[in-house]
């Protein structure tokens, strides 16, 4: 009887070690069409488009410049996925985890200061440096429908990559100490968004 346990057991251990890399390699997929998609949302607003946008900026120019910057930011980060897995694979699970708590608090920490914003608990304030007037109802929606999944779900992605390249034994502490610092990082935003602490800056 306990050969044929450790037998099952060996078994599923390789047809896990099988497809591990089939899931791997549908991660990096993903993670590059999902950034892909969003670097052409910025690149469209970068070219001049107009559609959606949600108000008039100080300086079309600098609009201009602003989503250019983040098309080209967003597009790297597609890329860097696979070169990470490929070059340095020991270092996936530390990117994974970084990029994963990172991109999931902001869309935690954003999308619930939209929320307070369309509730007119407390309203969103844009920079006068960069718009001359905006439509807040549109943007926040436009965050709360688009910009916040999207971080949302590269968040995840990240984190499942990150996950992948982890050993069994190590899995529980990691997804434990993502999900504490996440939470964590998402009541400070908040409440230092809602003016309830101070904000917080580096240098």
């Amino acid at each position: 009887m306990s050969q044929l346990t450790t037998r099952s057991a060996r078994g599923e251990d390789r047809t896990s070690e099988v497809r591990r890399p089939r899931y791997r390699r549908t991660l990096l997929l993903i993670l590059a069409l999902w950034g892909f998609g969003y670097a052409c949302y910025r690149a469209y607003y970068a070219a001049g488009g107009t559609f959606g946008i949600i108000g008039h900026p100080v300086s079309a120019t600098q609009y201009r410049t602003v989503n250019a910057i983040g098309a080209v930011v967003i597009l790297f980060a597609a890329i860097v996925p696979p070169v990470a897995v490929r070059v340095f694979p020991r270092a996936v699970p530390v990117l994974g985890w970084i990029v994963g708590v990172g991109c999931c608090m902001h869309a935690f920490v954003d999308g619930a200061l939209r929320v307070f914003s369309v509730s007119g608990v407390h309203p969103t304030q844009l920079p006068a440096s960069v718009w001359l007037s905006f439509d807040r109802r549109a943007a926040d929606l436009q965050d709360l429908l688009l910009n916040e999944p999207w971080f949302l779900v590269e968040g995840l992605l990240w984190a499942a990559l990150g996950l992948a390249f982890v050993s069994a034994s190590r899995r529980r502490p990691w997804l434990i100490s993502a999900t504490v610092v996440c939470l964590l990082l998402t009541v400070v935003g908040v409440l230092s968004g809602l003016g309830v602490i101070g904000s917080f800056h580096l240098g």
